[in-house]
């Protein structure tokens, strides 16, 4: 996972020329109608404004700092520092402009900063948090690098998503006779040739948007599916997940199918991950894994400690829903704790054998659910802590990780307190985050145990 670190963005704020002419000129040379200025809620879902490039004005834009208080059902959370609903400014980043390859009218998008009335960053803002992250990175001259691999379903599109058994077994990819049960074939290469026109086209629009997809494969479940993204720089890497999740939610619709990235859509299948490689390079571009002769560093040894230590407090960051903590109950197919081991799949932090240049950790524990910003300032603010704080790591796992014991948090409530008392997280992350994350979390969670199961209905009704 070597780079050059000229090439890496770590989002720290640097001199720029004068953003809305920049702005104008690329959206002039496309030949831009429309331009959809956004940001990314705590949910990782898009919120912002379409406008016409024609009226577009220098004088910014604004929208609710509430934004970052929405809960997945458009529910808020409404902090007492925040009664009048204020609003927040936003200015683009231009480095973020894409085209919008779906649209029927020349489309493009650009990213939003949020500063609030006095200037300041707004700390609620999930990229904000993970540019955060970044900066105790850069003052330590250190530049992260990461992978992600999102691993979803494709089902079969209908008005309402169908009922586990339609799902399972009677969703049909449009342009192939196979139905599901056929698409289960762990690595298979069949299913891709089956959905090669949808393949086709996701890479297609993905290359549109400069978002670099590398392997895809064929997963555990039926029609599972996992794409992997190529190494680059944190922001850039959140930034292509975010896009990447709205254009594949595109393409399956135009290809009669609907994709999810629930973290346990079935009861007896694999839960969805989103995998986070990650490795940290100094000034020199040498990789702080590996002291000069290729071993493991000792930095490798507090970065991995890191995650064991703090990676449990920071869970409701990767488990973020009831539904995600499902997920941890199919052990084959997902971590149930943060043991690590070389090449070894069934621990929570897997380390790939590779060169010393390259030597990295994969974290295994967040589900595909996650807010893409949020997951890798999280797992990159734990390996941050390990290092400064110098946490050694316990020895590697040879065996099998799954017969050691359950070592997370069962449900969300766990999770809520765990991250609310880490005074450590509060500081990294920003306390305002954590605050209003926690709140969202558990207003999101107080929704869910109002709706009465129907577990309950058929073995509680009439039976207690």
């Amino acid at each position: 996972m070597a780079a050059n670190r000229d090439e890496l963005n770590l989002g720290v704020k640097r001199p720029r020329m004068d953003l809305t002419e920049k702005m104008k000129q690329w959206l002039a040379e496309r030949d831009v109608v429309n331009l959809e200025m956004m940001v990314a809620d705590m949910a990782g879902v898009a919120r912002g404004k379409m406008q016409p490039t024609a009226q577009l004005s220098a004088k910014g834009m604004k929208l609710p700092i509430a934004i970052f208080a929405q809960t997945i059902n458009n529910d808020y959370y409404m902090p007492k520092e925040n009664v009048a609903d204020r609003d927040m400014n936003l200015q683009p980043d231009v480095d973020t402009l894409r085209l919008v390859p779906w649209a029927k009218e020349r489309t493009a998008s650009v990213l939003m900063d949020c500063y609030d009335i006095d200037g300041r960053p707004v700390e609620t803002s999930p990229r904000a948090v993970l540019k955060r992250v970044l900066e105790a990175y850069g003052e330590r001259d250190w530049t992260p690098v990461v992978a992600p691999e999102v691993e979803f379903y494709l089902i079969q599109n209908s008005e309402a998503l169908p009922g586990e058994d339609e799902f399972s077994e009677g969703a049909v990819a449009v342009e192939s006779d196979a139905n599901l049960s056929e698409l289960s074939d762990p690595y298979g290469l069949q299913s891709l040739h089956d959905l090669g026109g949808f393949f086709e086209d996701l890479s297609a629009q993905c290359r549109t948007q400069d978002i670099h997809l590398g392997a895809v494969s064929q997963e555990l479940g039926p029609a599972q599916f996992e794409v992997n993204f190529e190494h680059g720089a944190p922001l850039k890497l959140a930034d292509d997940v975010f896009h990447f999740k709205r254009t594949i939610k595109q393409v399956a619709t135009a290809h009669g199918m609907r994709a999810t990235f629930l973290a346990k859509p079935l009861t007896d299948g694999a839960g969805s991950s989103m995998h986070i490689h990650q490795s940290v390079y100094d000034a020199e571009n040498a990789n702080v894994f590996s002291d000069s002769d290729g071993e493991a560093s000792e930095l490798f040894d507090f970065y991995l400690g890191g995650l064991q230590k703090y990676m449990r407090s920071m869970l409701l960051l990767f488990a973020p829903y009831a539904n995600s903590y499902r997920r941890f109950l199919n052990y084959y197919a997902s971590p149930i704790n943060l043991e690590w081991g070389v090449d070894n799949r069934t621990a929570g932090l897997r380390v790939p054998r590779s060169d010393a240049n390259a030597r990295r950790v994969e974290n295994r524990l967040a589900g595909s659910d996650v807010n893409p910003y949020l997951a890798i300032a999280a797992s990159l603010a734990c390996g941050y802590l390990g290092m400064t704080e110098k946490v050694p790591a316990r020895p590697a796992v040879t065996e099998s990780a799954q017969e050691l014991p359950f070592a997370l948090h069962r449900h969300l409530y766990e999770a809520l307190d765990a991250l609310r008392e880490s005074s450590e997280l509060h500081e990294i992350l920003g306390a305002e985050f954590v605050t209003q994350y926690c709140a969202v979390k558990e207003l999101e969670y107080r929704d869910f145990q109002q709706h009465i199961s129907d577990w309950e209905r058929d073995n509680l009704m009439f039976s207690v």
